[in-house]
């Protein structure tokens, strides 16, 4: 088994691209649902499932193979998982019926959250501080690349083969995905820091980290904060194209326009922790997440919102969900000791949880108001930097690291 110490620019790209597992499962095929449903003879929702299955395993798969990783070590776990998730993805390029497909989505999701939550624990064995978010920002930054690649070459591969040909693509990338996991990342966890014990065992680490208060909050405030993009991203296509009349490509100017905040934030944040502290751009990422989302209230309330402000504000509100998120999971991994596969499990796990929440939050009062998805990014931005100022005022207990 390999073993390394510290963490080289060739292992953060490693550990980023094993960690873009759901921007490309999720955004490459996004385009291709009308041609599932009349290929396999089936409707739009349940296409649909496709979705939401692999949304639920990846989440489910982040609590459970977490703490598995604090247990078995991060590498047998993480090269498992990849494995699983590479043959699920061939699995699905034949997939008859929907039935099958939609089972496969699951497995792909469940196996395929071992590349998030590993290399997260990964990055916080190997770093400690201001090293620590340095790192994270700079995995978020490759990760950031997903949404960006991910649907014009899902797009382009749709029209050259076919939505099989682009399942196909995406079990390429998982195979690549797991090449590099064999040949690049290193176990990071010794034996002696593992967790023993039964399994049983291994998920009371989870309730023993939620009795800190303090990292409950920065995994809340992690959460909130992509619970505030959410909001944009769910709403942002009837909110452009039907309450504002932008065209698909000012549109999509838009959408990358945001995309590239996030991944700006990450770069600026991986600069400017390590100076002036993870907390301290903790506060500036949640503060401009507020100011954001409040700009966009009162423009969508005063009824004064134009397609230029929607998306300078959907500008602000990706780069403060940048800095946020990378500066609390910094600091919430950094209350998890040894337990850091435990602690990335619970940070996935409120990420996909709110974020589910406020997706259908945001349409509540139909396609043609932009007012719920105000409300929900300002209550769920709000919410982050309240959190994140409890966090800050809580001590680590005495056995913190």
């Amino acid at each position: 088994m390999r073993d390394r110490t510290s963490l080289t620019p060739g292992l953060l790209a490693a550990l980023g691209f094993v960690s873009a597992v759901g921007p490309f499962a999720t955004d490459m095929y996004l385009a291709s649902f009308t041609d599932i449903a009349d290929d396999l003879g089936t409707d739009a929702s349940s296409v649909q499932l496709t979705l939401t299955a692999f949304l639920l395993g990846i989440g489910t798969g982040q609590l459970i193979l977490g703490p598995l990783s604090d247990r078995w070590g991060r590498r047998p776990v993480l090269l498992s998982a990849l494995t699983v998730f590479a043959l699920s993805g061939v699995a699905t390029v034949f997939s008859p019926t929907i039935g099958v497909f939609v089972a496969l989505r699951f497995i792909q999701g469940f196996s395929g959250a071992a590349g998030v939550v590993v290399a997260r624990a990964i990055a916080a064995d190997l770093s400690r501080g201001a090293e620590t978010v340095r790192a994270l920002s700079l995995i978020a930054t490759v990760v950031g690349l997903g949404p960006l690649l991910a649907p014009p070459i899902g797009g382009l591969v749709a029209t050259v083969w076919g939505w099989r040909g682009v399942l196909g693509v995406l079990a390429a990338v998982s195979l690549a995905m797991l090449m590099v996991a064999v040949v690049v990342i290193p176990e990071s966890l010794p034996r002696a820091q593992r967790h023993a014990g039964g399994l049983g065992s291994t998920f009371r680490t989870l309730g023993g980290l939620l009795r800190d208060g303090g990292l409950t909050a920065y995994v809340l405030a992690f959460g909130s904060a992509f619970a505030t993009m959410m909001s944009y991203i769910a709403a942002s296509p009837f909110v452009g194209q039907s309450v504002l009349g932008m065209s698909p490509l000012v549109y999509s100017l838009g959408f990358a326009a945001g995309a590239g905040a996030l991944l700006l934030a990450n770069l600026a944040n991986a600069r400017l922790a390590p100076r002036f502290g993870t907390r301290r751009m903790l506060f500036v990422g949640t503060t401009l997440l507020v100011a954001a989302s409040a700009t966009l209230t009162a423009l969508t309330v005063l009824d004064a919102l134009s397609p230029w402000t929607f998306i300078a504000c959907a500008f602000a509100v990706t780069a403060g969900t940048g800095f946020t998120m990378s500066n609390a999971s910094a600091l919430a991994l950094g209350r998890a000791g040894h337990a850091r596969g435990s602690g990335s499990a619970l940070l996935g796990a409120s990420q996909f949880l709110l974020g589910g929440l406020v997706s259908p939050l945001v349409g509540l009062w139909g396609e043609h108001t932009a007012v719920p998805m105000a409300i929900t990014m300002i209550v769920a931005a709000t919410g982050a930097w309240i959190l994140g100022r409890i966090a800050g005022a809580i001590r680590p207990p005495a056995t913190g690291t």
